[in-house]
């Protein structure tokens, strides 16, 4: 494993663990098996290093949902893929999702460099849009839409991690949950 792949492990088992401020960085440096200097050489501050961690988990969901969504032409599909989708995989990288809502939560989601959302919210901002204009979901702000998918994505996730459900029974409430929030925005 490389150094800049060592440190993003042991940073997002810390971050999660410990919280931003809670962790600092001579432990991550420590746990990925680095110097601080070298710590420093790819990340000057752990400002830096908490938005870099986040770029590259949103890039590895993004990805992911973009394999295994398609290009579905009925907006509802494409949200019902994209929902169901982006829940699979934080099943399967429970650290990662984890770490997003940390993230999404915390004075970070508001800096300046924290704009590596902006191809994505801009793509999404066009389907809901489009979905608006065609009369497949409500007139509301997209921002607004936006956040009510995010928030119930979250929330799903977290119950689904707070019980012992089988896989099938967590794809069978994920299609129930997508189905009110579907309801929810037509």
């Amino acid at each position: 494993m490389d150094k800049k792949s060592a440190i993003f492990e042991a940073a997002l088992r810390l971050f999660v663990e410990h919280g931003f401020h809670g962790t600092a960085t001579s432990l991550i440096a420590k746990e990925a098996g680095v110097a601080n200097g070298t710590l420093f050489n790819y990340f000057p501050t752990k400002d830096e290093l908490v938005l870099g961690l986040y770029a590259a988990i949103k890039q590895e969901l993004t990805e992911y949902v973009r394999i295994h969504t398609g290009n579905a032409e009925d907006i509802r599909d494409f949200m019902r893929s994209q929902f169901l989708t982006s829940l699979f995989w934080a099943l399967d990288n429970p650290l990662k999702f984890h770490f997003i809502q940390q993230f999404h939560t915390s004075p970070y989601s508001s800096m300046p460099n924290a704009s590596v959302d902006a191809e994505q919210t801009a793509y999404h901002t066009k389907i809901i849009r489009a979905g608006i204009k065609q009369k497949m979901l409500r007139n509301l702000p997209v921002d607004f839409i936006i956040s009510l998918v995010n928030s119930h994505t979250f929330g799903v996730f977290q119950y689904l991690q707070s019980k012992k459900l089988s896989k099938a029974e967590q794809h069978k409430l994920i299609e129930t949950s997508y189905e009110l929030l579907k309801k929810m925005l037509e």
